[in-house]
C-alpha cells in the first residue's frame, strides 16, 4: 500500500480547495514569463471551443460508482460543450486550461439523468530527450439535479521517445472521490501507469499498450481493493471523401481483489472487468464532425449486483471553432 498523502490531499469537501486551485491556474496563465519581465510580448494563447449533441442506446442503465444496474435498457439524449485555452509560456513549456460540461437525459430512467462539470489544467515542459508534465482535474457530477459525485485527480508524468517510432510514458495518479449521501464510498486512490506507443505512420496510425496498478482505500473496509489492468488501443486515420476520417479500437481488462470480506456474501469480493470500445468519426466540413461509437462491458463479480453486461451504441454531431 502507498503511504498517506500530504495534508493538502487529505479527504475533505473539495469546494474551497478547488476554488484556490482554479484561481492559481488562471493566475499562472495571466502572468507568463514574458509579462513578468516587463514590456516583453506575451506568448500567444490559442482558444478552442467544441459543442456536440447526440443520442445513445444503453442496454443496461447503471451507475458504476455505486454498483447499481437496472437490468433494463433505455435511450438518452446527450449534449456537451467544451472550451480550452492553450498557452505557451516559453519555448519549452506549454499549459492548457479546459472546462467541459456534459449532460445525458434518459427517456425512462430520469433518476440517472446526469450533469457533469469538468475543469482541468495541464502543464508540460520539454527537457530535451524527455518531457515532464502535471495534470489536475476536478469533476462535479449531479444525478437527477441532485449532488452526487466530486472527484479530484492529480497526476505528474514523464514521457519521451525511445526511438523514431517508439514512445513511452509513465505517470503517478492520486485521486479523491466524494459521493454525496454515501460517505462509506468516499475513497482515495493511488495509481501507477505505464504506456508504450508505436507510431506506424505517425499520428495517422499508431498503437498503444498500457498497464495500471491501482490501490483504492475507501471509508468502508469492504470497498478497499487492489487492481491490475491492461489496455490496448489502435488509432488509424484515413482519407474518406477527401477528408481525414478516424477510427479507434480500445480494449481494457481489469482484475480487482478486495481486501476485506463483503458482508452481503460473507467472502471477499472479486471483480473481472472487460471493456471494449469502437469509435468512428468523419469530418463533414471544416467545422462539423459526425461520430459513431459502440462499447461493450462484461462485469463479472461474485457480488450479484455488480455482475452484469452492458452495451452502449451512440451517435453524435460535433461543431468546432
Amino acid at each position: 500500500m502507498f503511504p498517506t498523502p500530504p495534508v493538502f490531499f487529505q479527504r475533505q469537501r473539495f469546494a474551497s480547495g478547488f476554488g484556490r486551485l482554479l484561481a492559481a491556474c488562471l493566475c499562472l496563465f495571466a502572468t507568463s514569463p514574458g509579462q513578468a519581465q516587463g514590456g516583453a510580448t506575451a506568448p500567444a494563447t490559442s482558444w478552442r471551443l467544441e459543442a456536440g449533441a447526440g443520442v445513445e442506446y444503453d442496454s443496461n442503465v447503471s451507475v458504476d460508482e455505486v454498483d447499481l444496474s437496472s437490468g433494463q435498457s433505455d435511450y438518452a439524449i446527450t449534449a456537451d460543450f467544451k472550451i480550452s485555452a492553450r498557452h505557451r509560456f516559453d519555448s519549452a513549456t506549454v499549459g492548457t486550461l479546459t472546462y467541459d460540461v456534459g449532460r445525458s437525459d434518459y427517456s425512462e430512467f430520469s433518476r440517472v439523468d446526469r450533469l457533469t462539470h469538468i475543469v482541468g489544467a495541464d502543464v508540460s515542459t520539454d527537457l530535451g530527450k524527455s518531457s515532464a508534465g502535471l495534470s489536475i482535474y476536478y469533476i462535479d457530477s449531479r444525478l437527477d439535479e441532485e449532488a452526487f459525485l466530486n472527484f479530484l485527480r492529480v497526476s505528474p508524468s514523464m514521457s519521451g521517445f525511445l526511438s523514431q517510432r517508439w514512445f513511452a510514458r509513465g505517470a503517478y495518479v492520486y485521486s479523491e472521490r466524494d459521493i454525496d449521501a454515501r460517505p462509506l464510498r468516499d475513497a482515495s486512490t493511488h495509481s501507477a501507469e505505464a504506456d508504450l506507443y508505436y507510431f506506424h505512420r505517425g499520428l495517422r496510425s499508431y498503437a498503444n499498450v498500457g498497464y495500471r496498478f491501482r490501490d483504492e482505500n475507501a471509508v468502508a473496509d469492504e470497498l478497499d481493493f487492489l487492481a491490475h489492468s491492461l489496455k490496448f488501443r489502435y488509432i488509424r486515420r484515413f482519407d474518406l471523401w477527401k477528408r481525414k476520417a478516424k477510427t479507434e479500437f480500445a480494449l481494457r481488462y481489469e482484475v480487482r481483489d478486495y481486501r476485506s470480506e463483503e458482508p452481503t456474501i460473507s467472502e471477499r469480493r472479486k471483480d473481472d472487468r472487460l471493456r471494449l470500445k469502437l469509435d468512428f468519426e468523419i469530418p463533414i466540413n471544416d467545422r462539423f464532425t459526425w461520430q459513431a461509437y459502440y462499447s461493450y462491458g462484461d462485469y463479472e463479480s461474485n457480488l450479484p449486483r455488480a455482475d452484469f453486461i452492458q452495451t452502449i451504441v451512440g451517435t453524435r454531431l460535433q461543431y468546432t471553432w
